[in-house]
């Protein structure tokens, strides 16, 4: 499957086959439907960390959260989550459009501000993913441990976060020369400290400056950077984790991507990741009718403004081809 120019690999061995259900599709926890178990216990696993962090700070403290905080909260949100999305996955790492140099500049720089690593790091881990997804070498499949239920809860705690901490390291040379070799992208990549401070600092200043209070500046640090920065991870997170756990596979790909509906808006499109596997090129994920994909919807702002070209949309035929009962008549 192709991940864009820059994968040099050979193809890794093949996993062992899948366990499969009676039906013959791939074990997963389940989740298909809506209002399944699996669904709402992993909604949970999402919202009740964020919500606990979000009371506790007033019970313990006595203040909650003005207007200015929550509209710092979620302007930042989007910016980093936007910059991630579009920059370092759909550009970066996947080539799903071109971008004139000041665009690429700031989708880097966006990107930097999520607070999720540097830009070069970042691309060559997911490369690396796309490579070797859910099989050996993935640096972050759920199904790591396992395809029982104890086996698969390991892997997702896995899969969202204790894999960072993990001593290998994915060699940016190997997986991303391409922005190796681009001194502006190697520059932002290497400030990527510089980019979390002004990230960090922006809140508590526009909160500061527009309360003219250091409790403004608090409050406004407090939900415009460290909760922003927390949700968004936790959302990011999620696409690794619960995305290849859970959700609907209506398109044929090499391992368990589904699409999570309820993820969608929070991760700008990311979560219709069962496409994005089956067509990682794509610069649309949600090609379904209803599927809300903000990023795609940028994406094209952008090439209506002349700062995207070449921009890789998804035509039916090639959506067709990918679908599961396609391949079934076909066969």
């Amino acid at each position: 499957m192709t991940t864009g120019p820059d994968v040099l690999e050979s193809s890794p061995q093949a996993p062992a086959p899948p366990a499969t259900d009676p039906t013959g599709a791939p074990a997963t926890l389940g989740g298909e439907r809506r209002r399944s178990l699996e669904q709402i216990t992993l909604l949970l696993f999402i919202i009740v960390p964020f919500v606990a962090i979000v009371a506790a700070v007033p019970l313990a403290w006595g203040w909650g959260v003005s207007w200015l905080d929550l509209g710092l909260m979620v302007a930042m949100y989007f910016i980093g989550c936007h910059g991630i999305t579009i920059g370092f996955h759909r550009h970066f790492t996947h080539g799903a459009f071109k971008a004139k140099r000041p665009l690429r500049a700031t989708l880097a720089i966006m990107g930097s501000l999520a607070v999720e690593g540097p830009i070069v790091r970042w691309v060559a881990d997911h490369r690396k993913h796309h490579k070797f997804s859910d099989a050996e070498g993935d640096p972050h499949s759920p199904w790591k441990y396992g395809d029982t239920v104890p086996a698969l809860m390991k892997g997702l705690w896995w899969a969202h976060i204790a894999w960072m901490f993990d001593e290998e390291q994915t060699s940016q040379q190997k997986y991303a020369p391409d922005l190796v070799a681009d001194p502006m992208i190697r520059r932002i990549s290497r400030q990527f400290v510089l980019w979390t401070a002004v990230s960090l600092l922006i809140p508590p200043l526009v909160g500061g400056l527009v309360t003219w209070s250091w409790q403004g500046a608090l409050t406004a640090f407090f939900w415009g950077s460290l909760v922003r920065v927390a949700l968004l991870h936790h959302v990011t997170w999620s696409i690794n984790s619960i995305c290849h756990a859970v959700g609907k596979r209506p398109f044929r790909s090499r391992d368990r991507s589904g699409n999570v509906w309820w993820l969608a808006v929070l991760s700008c499109g990311e979560s219709w990741h069962n496409l994005h596997h089956a067509d990682p090129t794509c610069a649309r994920h949600g090609v379904e009718r209803g599927q809300i994909d903000s990023s795609a919807r940028i994406i094209r702002w952008c090439e209506k403004a002349g700062w995207a070209y070449d921009v890789r949309w998804p035509k039916a035929e090639r959506v067709d081809a990918r679908r599961k009962e396609r391949a079934s008549e076909a066969a």
